[in-house]
């Protein structure tokens, strides 16, 4: 498969797994959820971006690629704002529906990463940025269905709340690495 179909692909999978979280995010009071849908509308972005960008110029790409880097800190203000709102009106998430979509979301994101792995060298920082970010996705997904394994047994808001930080700290440093990325991509190019 071609770089340009992998990333429309990806991007129509990620774009219809956010809905998918968002709704069951809302529906089962889950910060970690609609943390991790809002990374599904930034990972459809980042290969949607990709897909326009293939063939742009070095210097076009590594603007694109801090671009990228900062969308990759979105889900966090998303996280922030809606664990205050859990902090402020405390309500114990489904903790069994949450883990249904956290396996339906690392399915998602396992076979995204493969699909781009194939790519990972074209293109310089921006299919890193996709990389990384659907396999950081991934490794929240597993700490979600941890979590919601933790909540189902212990009835508590607290599970749901650290495995939002830790998204949030997987995010941004992904966007150092897609930064280091575009760095060195813009060294070699000149050496």
């Amino acid at each position: 498969m071609t770089l340009r179909r992998t990333v429309i692909v990806v991007a129509l999978a990620n774009l219809i797994y956010f809905a998918i979280e968002l709704h069951f995010g809302r529906i089962y009071n889950s910060v970690a959820l609609i943390g991790d849908s809002v990374d599904f509308l930034e990972d459809a972005s980042v290969n949607i971006l990709i897909f326009l960008a293939i063939g742009w110029s070095l210097a076009k790409r590594q603007r694109v690629s801090y671009l990228l880097a900062l969308l990759l800190l979105i889900p966090g203000i998303a996280f922030l704002w809606n664990s205050i709102r859990q902090l402020a009106d405390p309500e114990i998430p489904n903790g069994a529906g949450m883990g249904w979509i956290g396996l339906g979301a690392l399915l998602v994101n396992v076979t995204c990463a493969l699909l781009i792995a194939r790519h990972k060298s074209d293109e310089g920082g921006l299919v890193v940025a996709a990389y990384y970010s659907a396999r950081n996705d991934a490794i929240a997904n597993i700490l979600i269905i941890i979590a919601a394994i933790i909540t189902i047994r212990t009835t508590s808001v607290w599970p749901d709340l650290i495995i939002g930080i830790v998204i949030f700290a997987l995010n941004s440093t992904a966007a150092k690495e897609i930064i280091s990325a575009a760095r060195k991509e813009g060294k070699d190019h000149r050496a």
